[in-house]
């Protein structure tokens, strides 16, 4: 009985592990006969867990989705990874998300056997997170759900939309995919009215239904969608654009400028472009000095006159704090050495 309970949680893990299994791999996985496979999985069923069954040279066994959430076999490894998966996701921008993962993290506690708990334990208490940049936007877990859904069914979507101003407007488009970022979460579509790809940050978004109809999907903008978006965010949408090599390795410039802030290519060895954008060229001046590499403007040349008169400036205030002070009369009457207040005769 032992251990055909054994068996039946081994078969079980397998199911949930990958894809669909053939009778005859599963066989030999469990090292029984395909015919006790049949009768583990007959078992499995009267447990209340939906195993589908497809005939045939080409068929075999897949664990459906069932009306009750069934319990979860996870290996030592697979269990600590959740967990940490869990804590991190407190941090993550999906607004009510953090509460409920420490509900779950609970939960999982409860049920780890006690070499796992300690290893999970001292996670929680000496790891701290630490997230660049600002608090993620909160974003409705529902309404990501609802967007996932429209992407995956090719499906039009109706929202309103707050620009960053909050002014609303109302949009018609044909979602491509979802973009998380570090601190938010995007999402990529086809702007019917626009006749036009556009990137939406998707804490503005309000959907309004009814979405539909369904639509025949296009050919996105871009093959790597991630860095079509950090280009969107980082560079197109701010009124001055620039490209500069910095002198370190596209590596060490990764670890300071998130893909929010720019985008980067490696050149050589020793040096990277970075493109990005900022309000004016006087603020990219600063962003870029901010960076602590050594830089090359690329372009624009008007940049690299802004750079210029940043420096002119930066030198006229050094020259003005090396002058000598002129002394005031009180230190001009005062005996060198003579404390200030006291007479230098008495």
């Amino acid at each position: 009985m032992l251990e055909t309970s054994a068996r039946l949680l081994r078969l079980l893990s397998l199911l949930q592990a990958h894809r669909e299994w053939s009778g005859a791999d599963l066989a030999e996985r469990l090292g029984v006969t395909p015919r006790t496979v049949r009768r583990d999985v007959d078992r499995l069923r009267e447990l209340g867990y939906p195993v589908n069954a497809s005939p045939g040279t080409g068929g075999g066994y897949q664990l459906g989705a069932g009306a009750e959430l069934p319990p979860l076999l996870l290996d030592d490894d697979e269990a600590v990874a959740v967990a940490v998966g869990l804590r991190t996701a407190a941090g993550q921008g999906i607004e009510g998300i953090g509460e409920t993962s420490v509900r779950a993290l609970a939960k999982l506690e409860q049920v780890l056997p006690g070499r796992l708990r300690r290893r999970v334990s001292a996670l929680n208490a000496f790891t701290v997170p630490m997230l660049r940049g600002p608090r993620p936007s909160a974003v409705d877990p529902a309404v990501l759900t609802e967007l996932a859904n429209l992407c995956r069914d090719a499906e039009r979507l109706r929202f309103e939309y707050r620009d960053h101003e909050g002014a609303p407007t109302r949009r018609t488009v044909e979602p491509h995919r979802l973009v998380c970022s570090e601190h938010r979460w995007y999402l990529v579509a086809w702007d019917v009215d626009r006749d036009d790809w556009r990137t939406f940050r998707v804490d503005r978004i309000t959907p309004r239904p009814p979405h539909g109809p369904r639509f025949q999907p296009r050919r996105p903008p871009a093959d790597d969608l991630a860095a079509y978006v950090s280009k969107g965010v980082s560079t197109r949408a701010y009124a001055s654009h620039a490209v500069i090599r910095l002198l370190v390795p596209v590596e060490e410039a990764a670890e300071r400028i998130s893909p929010s802030a720019g985008t980067l290519e490696a050149e050589t060895a020793d040096s990277c472009i970075l493109r990005t954008g900022a309000a004016s060229l006087d603020v990219m001046v600063i962003h870029v000095m901010m960076l602590g590499f050594e830089f090359e403007v690329l372009e624009p040349a008007e940049l690299t006159e802004a750079v210029r008169t940043a420096r002119d400036r930066l030198a006229r205030s050094l020259a003005r704090a090396e002058e000598p002070r002129p002394r005031t009369p009180d230190s001009a009457d005062r005996t060198p050495g003579t404390p200030s207040g006291s007479s230098a005769a008495r």
